[in-house]
């Protein structure tokens, strides 16, 4: 097997936090690796959580690692290859030609997790175009049973505009990508979103810019085709045969410019789609719909912040509750030796 490990650091959201550089080789624009940042619980944990992140994205959520790990459960993000902390000089930025192309850095963060740091339980969760990529995934490794549930937040199932971008011309421009996969399409984010989130605009969160810039990066025709064939493949229907908790905002907005309606629903998906797809991925699902919810429902104002946290508390009480405590040990009384044999 190979050594896809390169080395264990200080992350840097800084202690206690660690990170380990996987290395994935090369591609056609040179190295590639992705990264694997860490928390423990503060008792030890057989239970952990791996949270992938979306599109123009990387892990900065540090409140939804205290939630996993104020329940006990380790809490695992892998930056992607190109993206965050995993994107490199030389490359495009969060560019990909299929979503199968993350599986070896998801295979081998799964195996770090159970193998390495020995534990039984593994729960991924996933937001945005990670929500498609970590189905497709586990439906891939159904077999080997590396995941034992799924919360998927805000889960890009489709794409936000009407049928006729959605259907014939996505078709089209992902038939350019298999020729031109580096070309650029206008089909660009508003800032609209960032604005609502970061802390210099109208927002609450401070996170890397250059890693996650207000407008996105530019939209490649190949990472469409790789978005399109996926979401066909879920629209399909999968074979997924763990419990799922789709969460999700009630209502969607598309903006070319500033409202205040940006920070009560969902500015990037049509959350209808993603209601309607998402019986698609199992047998087992839960759909939870947000009042107020932001695409990154974590993200939210209160208070639908702590809905979406309430909501995910109840489901994992429910699928996964805490294991019961070791019994307290008791001081032993002293048996009295036995009086010596006259004889």
């Amino acid at each position: 097997m190979r050594d896809y490990v390169c080395g264990v650091d200080a992350d840097l959201l800084g202690h206690p936090y660690m990170r380990r550089v996987i290395d994935l080789g090369h591609d056609d624009e040179g190295p590639v690796v992705a990264t694997l940042v860490s928390r423990r619980a503060e008792t030890p944990s057989r239970r952990a959580v791996l949270y992938v992140h979306g599109f123009v994205d990387y892990f900065f959520q540090t409140h939804l690692a205290d939630f996993y790990v104020e329940r006990g459960w380790d809490f695992y993000a892998l930056d992607l290859r190109k993206y965050g902390r995993s994107l490199l000089p030389h490359q495009t930025p969060n560019f990909c030609r299929s979503l199968e192309e993350y599986h070896p850095e998801l295979d081998e963060a799964a195996r770090i997790i159970r193998e390495e740091d020995g534990h039984d339980t593994l729960l991924v969760n996933a937001h945005s175009t990670g929500g498609l990529i970590i189905p497709l995934w586990v439906h891939a490794r159904r077999d080997r049973d590396l995941v034992d549930g799924m919360f998927l937040n805000s889960p890009f199932f489709d794409f936000n505009a009407g049928w006729f971008v959605r259907r014939p011309l996505v078709t089209m421009v992902g038939r350019t990508g298999r020729g031109r996969p580096y070309g650029v399409v206008p089909m660009g984010l508003s800032k609209v979103y960032g604005m609502s989130l970061h802390a210099e605009h109208r927002g609450e969160w401070l996170y890397d810019l250059t890693w996650k810039p207000l407008g996105g990066f530019p939209v490649r025709a190949g990472w469409v085709n790789a978005i399109h064939l996926a979401q066909r493949q879920l629209r399909a229907g999968l074979d997924i045969r763990v419990p799922i908790l789709v969460a999700c905002s009630t209502v969607s907005g598309r903006y070319t410019q500033w409202s205040e309606a940006a920070h009560a629903g969902d500015a990037v998906l049509d959350v209808a789609h993603i209601a309607r797809w998402s019986h698609r991925l199992g047998r087992h699902v839960t759909l939870v719909r947000i009042e107020g919810g932001r695409h990154d429902l974590v993200l939210s104002r209160e208070p639908a912040r702590g809905r979406t946290f309430s909501e995910l508390d109840r489901w994992l009480s429910g699928y996964f509750p805490a294991p019961p405590a070791p019994p307290a040990e008791t001081a032993s009384t002293p048996v009295p030796a036995a009086p010596a044999d006259p004889g």
